[in-house]
């Protein structure tokens, strides 16, 4: 039986990560930042320990250099289309949570053509789709619709709502399902169970496993993340880290991303933020990563602020969103209501697009055609991105 990750997890001790980063030295940062091509777990430790901090220009620079080498001057455009806000999950840090009194809606058919219509008519060909976790209301049957929908109109649609089964994602894929966001949001098991307090979001053991379900299942892509703010961010990363080199040996056709979303205001009871993460932290986290890992593809949302993705998008990032709504229905009626957390860069795709132009980057709206699905379905070949062909 192939072990799986919950068990490498357990095989490590929260605190003395932490304290084997703290105790990293401005020497080993030094051996880390003159290793070429991807680096060990040491390496990353000491790549995201304080001792790095007066180091963080050397590793923008080199963060910056090994994006371009590996993907060119080309940042990947995508836009969220929320598909529902309905939640049986009580989380502290969400909008969505089930205790939080605000207005519920769920898309019909024709408000996700609606929808996609506004997305369409901003130039994106990319659209990831999210939802609350309500399996009732928003379950695999609704997505296989929502997919059968949205899949003639968008060359590339990935999704980020609940957990699924490994069969339901084996559908989805056959109906054009290209990648599938699950973030962990902390990889403490004690913080995890005190900020998920009811719902199937509790089972953390089931939400972990998400990705090797989606790795046996032949998603194209798998993206990770922790949702920064929730628990020390330097120990969430390492093993957010971990958590991606154990599936790369094992689903090595599936590529990978990685997101770093930190906690926004939002609607309802909750604390924010729980544990502290600047802005200089996150440079360093995004360049830690890309030094990890030059072929991992990193995405940068609009809950950044407008100044942090002018200068993040020329650091490593390979992936943006634009003219974000966080609401079901808020492309096409323009409400702020129903939010499930308030994003900051409020800019339009076209501004996005121009800041990029500025920098040297291409704002790139397509990036899978619909004949690589037909070629891989029958091809042992792993998928490949139009970007690297």
């Amino acid at each position: 039986m192939v072990e799986a990750f919950s068990t490498e997890l357990d095989r490590w001790s929260w605190g003395e990560v932490g304290e084997a980063i703290l105790g990293k030295t401005s020497a080993e940062v030094k051996t880390a930042l003159s290793r070429e091509g991807s680096l060990g777990l040491d390496d990353f430790m000491a790549l995201l320990s304080p001792a790095a901090s007066p180091f963080l220009e050397e590793m923008a620079a080199a963060s910056r250099q090994r994006t371009r080498r590996r993907f060119g001057n080309v940042i990947q455009m995508f836009a969220p289309l929320y598909l529902s806000n309905e939640c049986t999950n009580v989380c502290d840090y969400c909008g969505f949570s089930l205790t939080n009194r605000i207005p519920r809606k769920t898309l019909s058919p024709t408000e996700i053509l609606q929808e996609a219509e506004i997305i369409k008519g901003m130039g994106y060909d990319h659209v990831l789709l999210v939802s609350g976790e309500a399996q009732s209301i928003v379950g695999p049957a609704y997505f296989r619709d929502a997919l059968s929908i949205l899949r003639p109109h968008f060359s590339n649609v990935s999704m980020e709502v609940q957990p699924l089964d490994q069969a339901h994602y084996e559908d989805m894929i056959g109906l054009g399902l290209h990648a599938v966001l699950v973030y962990q949001e902390t990889y403490h098991r004690e913080t995890y169970a005190r900020h998920h307090t009811k719902g199937r979001k509790r089972n953390f053991d089931y939400r972990l496993a998400t990705p090797e379900r989606l790795g046996r299942a032949g998603i194209n892509k798998i993206g990770l993340g922790c949702l920064l703010g929730l628990a020390e961010w330097r120990t969430d990363l390492f093993f957010l880290a971990l958590h991606l080199r154990f599936l790369e040996k094992r689903y090595w056709r599936t590529r990978y991303s990685v997101s770093f979303p930190r906690l926004r205001p939002f609607e309802g009871e909750g604390q924010f933020p729980i544990e502290e993460i600047g802005d200089r932290d996150l440079v360093q986290a995004i360049c830690a990563f890309r030094l990890l890992d030059p072929e991992l593809e990193l995405s940068l949302s609009t809950r950044e602020s407008p100044r942090f993705r002018d200068h993040a998008a020329r650091l490593g990032i390979t992936s943006m969103s634009a003219g974000s709504k966080t609401n079901p229905g808020g492309y096409a009626n323009g409400s702020d209501a129903l939010e499930q957390f308030e994003i900051d860069d409020s800019r339009a795709p076209a501004e996005i697009e121009r800041m990029l132009h500025s920098g040297g980057y291409e704002a790139v709206w397509k990036d899978w055609d619909p004949a690589y699905d037909r070629a891989n379905a029958t091809s042992n070949e792993p998928a490949t991105s139009l970007l690297t062909c």
